[in-house]
């Protein structure tokens, strides 16, 4: 494990993660959103025979296969990064994080390379059946790729099925049921599939919207708007209920995060849901008898995060002050170590393993036999030795408290947003109302906006930990230099915008181009 630590190294680490991350999130909901926008044009086609949905399927294809291939490129460098910059992160857990990993490339990852290619070249030299098939098949590789990301990544947040091997210091996994199935992969899953579905279909109605505007391929945009309308509402609609689940999850099992999320310094029972607020900048630690709030409007519901996160308007929240001080009492009925006490006893379990594997090496089978009985006793606090100070435990609250929030407003207004659109779809010649084709237009970026926040909420809501109370993200990075980081992070930046415009470059001209004739 990592013996010293360079705080500018972490940093760097993480930044160059995360701007992979972001840039590859830019691709993969439109993706998963043209999937399905697609697939329902053909389907109609299929049943139909008009040529019409043959053309508008085509065209929205052409624009889902330039996504795809450069969501590819930032996907890899992305899975490599876990070896170059966080090998200790990769040793520690391989064999479980590995898994999944390995599962979307070898299944999931064939799989949309071998219909993909049907879809765009079977034209006329397959069945329609089988070309149909194809179509769906590609977008249930995509979906399924998504999946299996997913998981690991939920694994992170909700470290389940594995033990700790202290003869390899490492965890491998012993039910992988529970962890392909863990409830917390289920439910963000469905949540972040939910978000790729919404964008896909804020994408179709907004450029459909720029051909009414352009006075160009009426039936074509009209058609599209429709298709993409009644998908977006449906997602929007869908997506309270997973958002509700995670943050259930959540609260169950990263309570820190739920209060960086909602700025909840003191908790309690019946605790109130902040809908707006402006957080005080003077606001420094848990402790400092500053208030957290300059101002805050909550919801009209006495206790409604007591009843997000535990089904129930007079159950108690932790706040940051009582994760931290412990002394509460937890569901099992046992009562909440403090910090303090977490990092005592990681330090002991990092103790214990050193003595192990010292006793191991003297084929000393008592002190082994001793040492790996209270490694076993503490290993759940094993993270916590890594930690220096108890306030490195609270992620940065004005961060995810203002991410959440961004991410929640979008949401609503979505829902809203759609349901104009079929008001005006159907009621109301949409060819000629400008305003709502430039209101489309602008409503492009807020789908990306949307998901960028909620990543932001999942992934810096977990810091400081790269695996929650596992492994803090300063014991998983790799022994580099700080420069060399820095290099590749501004070789990465270069390279993902020059992609970036690439990509927007193609699409942008293919949509001047229009479906074919």
């Amino acid at each position: 494990m990592v013996e010293s630590i360079d705080t500018s190294l972490i940093d760097w680490s993480r930044a160059q993660f995360a701007l992979t991350a972001m840039y590859h999130w830019i691709f993969v909901p439109l993706t998963l959103g043209l999937a399905v926008v697609m697939g329902i044009m053909e389907t109609v086609y299929y049943k139909t025979g008009n040529e019409f949905w043959k053309r508008a399927a085509k065209f929205w294809m052409k624009i889902f296969g330039i996504n795809f291939a450069v969501g590819v490129a930032t996907g890899l460098i992305l899975e490599f990064e876990f070896g170059t910059n966080w090998s200790n992160y990769s040793w520690f857990v391989g064999d479980i994080f590995g898994a999944p990993l390995a599962i979307e490339g070898i299944v999931a990852f064939f799989m949309e390379a071998t219909f993909i290619a049907v879809m765009f070249f079977g034209w006329n030299k397959v069945s329609k059946r089988f070309h149909l098939a194809s179509t769906w098949l590609t977008g249930l590789g995509a979906t399924i790729s998504a999946w299996w990301i997913l998981v690991a990544n939920a694994w992170m947040q909700y470290p389940v099925g594995m033990e700790f091997n202290p003869d390899t210091v490492r965890n491998e996994m012993v039910d992988f049921a529970a962890v392909a199935l863990s409830p917390v992969a289920v439910n963000k899953f469905f949540h972040t599939v939910l978000s790729g579905w919404v964008l896909g279909a804020v994408f179709v109605v907004g450029v459909s919207s720029w051909f009414l505007l352009k006075k160009r391929d009426k039936k074509f945009a009209l058609a599209s708007i429709k298709i993409g309308a009644i998908f977006g509402l449906i997602s929007s609609l869908l997506i309270p209920y997973t958002g509700d689940g995670s943050a259930y999850k959540v609260a169950q099992t990263q309570p820190m995060k739920l209060a960086a999320v909602e700025g909840l310094y003191e908790g309690g029972n019946k605790t109130n849901l902040v809908a707006v607020g402006l957080l005080n900048p003077k606001k420094d630690t848990y402790n400092d008898g500053v208030d957290p709030f300059l101002f805050k409007i909550d919801v009209p519901i006495p206790g409604m995060l007591s009843f997000l996160s535990d089904r129930s308007f007079n159950a108690f929240v932790p706040g940051v002050k009582e994760i931290l001080e412990g002394g509460y009492k937890l569901k099992d009925g046992t009562v909440a170590l403090s910090a303090k006490e977490k990092i005592e006893r990681g330090q002991i379990a990092i103790a214990s393993l050193a003595t192990y594997r010292n006793a191991k090496k003297n084929n000393d089978k008592a002190t082994m036999d001793e040492a790996y009985t209270t490694l076993m006793q503490n290993m759940d606090y094993f993270g916590y030795g890594y930690i220096k100070d108890v306030n490195d435990l609270v992620p940065n609250i004005p961060l995810n408290f203002y991410a959440f929030r961004i991410m929640v407003a979008l949401g609503a207004y979505f829902i809203l947003f759609f349901s104009v659109i079929l008001f005006l779809a159907y009621r109301k010649d949409l060819s000629k109302i400008r305003w709502m084709h430039w209101l489309a237009l602008i409503t492009i970026p807020f789908g990306y906006i949307a998901g960028q926040a909620g990543w932001v909420v999942a992934e810096c809501g977990r810091q400081p930990w790269a695996i929650v109370d596992m492994l803090p993200t300063s014991a998983a990075i790799s022994k580099l230099g700080v420069g060399s980081v820095q290099t590749t992070f501004f070789i990465f930046l270069i390279l993902f915008t020059i992609m970036l415009i690439a990509e927007v470059s193609i699409m942008l001209r293919e949509i001047k181009k229009g479906p074919e004739r």
